[in-house]
């Protein structure tokens, strides 16, 4: 298990090292939903590619369950030595996959124009360097935290807009920690939107376990689904605040055998109250839909608008 965890250190800092990003893919699939929004500016909704890359995560994690990455001795040994190899590929997303992020951050930024908000977007935006800090790389994370930040104020800007939960917290919480003179206003898209519309009458809502216990949205989202006409379906034993379950999500990568068993349990608690699954995550979007193809699995920013 050691060398698989140094293996996948290398792998992500090789990466970010030579484009900014965790995983070998091309760029260009990061910034193709902007097309005809305004470069730059003070203030930019920063998507960190997350949302394009959580396939590619996903699809990563299921080669390392199949060699056996996590389950330690010779097996993570095997693993250790194919990422020095999956790092020279190339990951890409499928047009299914491509199509569905770009569609979810085009109506992300759909709302915010309706609600009046004034963006720019940086189409050679970096990752955040969530995963070096949830993996407990930390010299690693300071480092790199420290050049994405030089990138945003190089580039003038004063405020990100994020529309994810792992990206909201390294910067909001994080990267003070650990960058001298943080000086960013972080705001979420959800605190600035006011949707009107739903594409679905009733679902269940499955909680990020970021924005609901650390960064206090549990409510927000909520608030969103109440306005937009969607009936909620509770139970406070599945979707409550202290007592809703994890996608699987901050284990994939070292584990992947046991977040995919989490992933499964977490769909069979959310499918005994709807066959509708609301998420505010892309990470917990693509690990729910793995666990239970059957249940449909919908983004926020695909369900209101």
């Amino acid at each position: 298990m050691e060398g698989w965890i140094h293996a996948l250190r290398d792998l992500l800092v090789d990466n970010l090292r030579r484009s900014r990003f965790p995983l070998p893919a091309d760029r260009s699939i990061c910034s193709r939903w902007a097309s005809g929004l305004p470069e730059g500016g003070r203030r930019v909704l920063y998507t960190s590619c997350m949302y394009q890359l959580a396939p590619l995560i996903a699809r990563a994690v299921d080669v390392l369950e199949r060699v056996g990455a996590g389950s330690g001795g010779v097996r993570a040994k095997m693993a250790a030595a194919g990422a020095r190899l999956f790092g020279g590929l190339l990951l890409m997303p499928s047009d299914e996959e491509a199509g569905r992020a770009d569609g979810i951050l085009r109506n992300i930024a759909a709302m915010l124009g309706r609600a009046g908000v004034q963006f720019g977007v940086l189409r050679d935006e970096p990752y955040s360097g969530a995963l070096l800090y949830e993996l407990g790389f930390e010299e690693d994370f300071a480092s790199y935290a420290r050049e994405v930040y030089r990138y945003f104020k190089e580039r003038g800007v004063e405020e990100v807009i994020t529309v994810d939960p792992h990206t909201h917290y390294v910067l909001e919480r994080a990267y003070p920690k650990y960058v001298d003179g943080f000086d960013l206003k972080v705001v979420s898209y959800m605190d600035l939107v006011r949707p009107s519309r739903a594409s679905v009458a009733k679902a269940v809502v499955h909680d990020s376990c970021l924005y609901a216990r650390y960064l206090d949205r549990y409510d927000v989202y909520r608030r969103l689904l109440d306005s937009a006409g969607v009936a909620r379906v509770e139970d406070p034993y599945v979707t409550g605040k202290a007592y809703s379950g994890c996608c699987g999500g901050p284990i994939e990568s070292v584990r992947p055998d046991v977040a995919g068993e989490v992933a499964k349990i977490r769909a069979r608690q959310l499918s005994r109250l709807s066959d509708v699954v609301v998420t505010v995550c892309p990470i917990c979007r693509v690990n729910l839909s793995r666990a239970a193809p059957t249940l449909k699995v919908l983004d926020l920013a695909e369900v209101v608008s």
